[in-house]
């Protein structure tokens, strides 16, 4: 029998994940979702034909898992008022900078597995970066994972503190391909390309780029090396790059947002 999941709120995240589970098989009538604005309740029910309320009730126990989907700013508030309905269910939060130990005190259990999933979940070609507290059975594990399968690939870690490195690499990372594919298409357009024509040759560059990389058993700078003729117009860009440093710069930014990621927890929690 497939195990009943419910969702407190129903953004744009939790709808990308309930869409991914039904396509792949999970009931809708097993999924649960607690949303009190009016609106999206409604899209979430006509949508998916699934059962929406507009706050918990005794029902919420019967869950094999709850899943957070609240800004993390109201996680704890929430999680204190719906405590009292709660089970025996396992707890996925994807509020991003919520540690497990304040997860723990505010949910009044040990099974916590937290999620840090990115944007391109929403086509299902997400990256979710998982870690489970260490009470959490293999069965629960095997569970989280699945939900977060729903919408594309997964990566454990066994240290809580990486879920920060996560944040800084695929959760902030689809911001900046946005951010070179807008450098690019500006590029483009004062090379005299139109501003289509840029935008379509950078995202599928990128697109094209990121398969190879995907397909090859090759490290980074060697795909890079094979593209890159001495004298020619590839090594005059990556020189011009390496002219202003630009690969520290971008360790820095990454290590920034690592460093925030730490910072929310400490606020958060």
């Amino acid at each position: 029998m497939t195990s009943r999941i419910a969702f407190v709120g129903g953004g744009n995240m939790a709808r990308a994940i309930i869409g991914g589970l039904i396509d792949s098989g999970w009931p809708a009538q097993a999924i649960t979702v607690i949303e009190p604005h009016a609106p999206t309740a409604a899209a979430l029910e006509r949508d998916f034909a699934i059962a929406v309320q507009s706050q918990g009730d005794a029902t919420l126990a019967e869950a094999a898992c709850v899943v957070w989907a609240v800004k993390p700013q109201v996680l704890k508030e929430v999680a204190l008022a719906l405590r009292p309905l709660l089970g025996a269910s396992l707890h996925l939060s994807i509020a991003a900078g919520v540690t497990t130990p304040s997860l723990q005190g505010w949910l009044a259990s040990a099974r916590i597995v937290r999620a840090m999933p990115n944007t391109p979940a929403l086509i299902r070609k997400g990256m979710t970066g998982l870690f489970a507290a260490p009470s959490v059975s293999e069965a629960d594990r095997q569970l989280a994972q699945r939900i977060a399968q729903a919408v594309g690939q997964v990566q454990w870690v066994e240290q809580e503190a990486l879920l920060d490195a996560v944040t800084a690499i695929s959760g902030s990372g689809p911001a900046y391909v946005f951010y070179f594919l807008e450098a690019m298409q500006q590029a483009g357009e004062s090379l005299g390309l139109t501003r289509a024509q840029a935008y379509r040759l950078a995202v599928a560059t990128f697109e094209g780029a990121a398969a190879l990389a995907a397909a090859s058993d090759e490290p980074p700078e060697v795909l890079r090396q094979r593209v890159t003729s001495k004298g020619g117009t590839t090594f005059a860009a990556t020189s011009a790059m390496d002219a202003c440093d630009l690969q520290a710069h971008f360790m820095a930014a990454i290590q920034a947002s690592s460093t925030r990621a730490a910072e929310m927890a400490r606020e958060f929690g």
